[in-house]
């Protein structure tokens, strides 16, 4: 297999290839529990650690499950590693755990995970399925959190509420009051809301694609002319 570099890997995971914006996987969950950053960051950080779990393995067994029964063997590393999360965060984050609900076992059926361990990490070394993983679940975690923070805002003028949830009662206080005495937005913390903010977040990376080859072209006319007038 041809080697990828891992600067290409990173690039794919966190804009080219991002699992939310331009996949479009693991959308159920994306837009049922951003409703706040924190729920965002609780499910972007177990799905990143699920990808993470499951990359390393498959890619250290990838020359030994047959190809016959590879999926159904990746199905039990990912359910696996699954459940391991969510006893964990029903020991350490009961509160949040909670919250998430039915989104923390169905992790087991994001097709953004069984896609990196069939399309990536079955085909490359550990280290690089390890990136991969890192790449994807924190690519895929930012769009969860700044969906989440752009709900709780427009929705109910905080940022960071419940943060006690996922760091310790110490963080009560980290709550951040945008407006004051606001009365809500309640569409934004609707499904509707939530549709729509990602389509606002994917028409921004689409527009700042569109604009990357105007600029390198813009770039190229520069150096040329400086070149011939020198």
């Amino acid at each position: 297999m041809a080697e990828t570099s891992y600067s290409q890997i990173s690039k794919d995971g966190f804009w080219n290839n991002n699992v939310a914006l331009v996949q479009l996987l693991g959308l159920c969950p994306l837009l049922a529990v951003t409703n706040t950053t924190i729920n965002g960051l609780g499910l972007g950080l177990a799905t990143t650690l699920v990808l993470v779990i499951s990359n390393v393995i498959v890619s250290s067994i990838r020359n030994v499950v047959r190809a016959e029964i590879r999926l159904p063997v990746f199905m039990l590393i990912i359910a696996s590693a699954v459940t391991a999360i969510e006893l964990s965060m029903n020991a350490y984050f009961h509160g949040l755990y909670l919250i998430l609900g039915i989104f923390i076992p169905l992790i087991v059926t994001n097709c953004a995970i069984i896609g990196r361990a069939e399309g990536f990490a079955s085909k490359h070394p550990i280290p690089q399925a390890l990136m991969d993983a890192l790449a994807m679940g924190l690519g895929f975690t930012i769009i969860l959190v700044l969906l989440g923070a752009m709900r709780e805002v427009i929705g109910a003028g905080t940022l960071l509420a419940n943060a006690h949830l996922m760091f310790g009662e110490a963080a009560r206080d980290m709550t951040l009051t945008v407006v004051d005495d606001y009365r809500g937005f309640l569409l934004a913390v609707l499904p509707p809301g939530a549709f729509i903010g990602l389509g606002l977040l994917i028409a921004v990376k689409n527009l700042i694609d569109a604009r990357q080859p105007r600029k390198a072209a813009l770039g190229k006319a520069q150096t040329a002319s400086a070149e011939a007038s020198s």
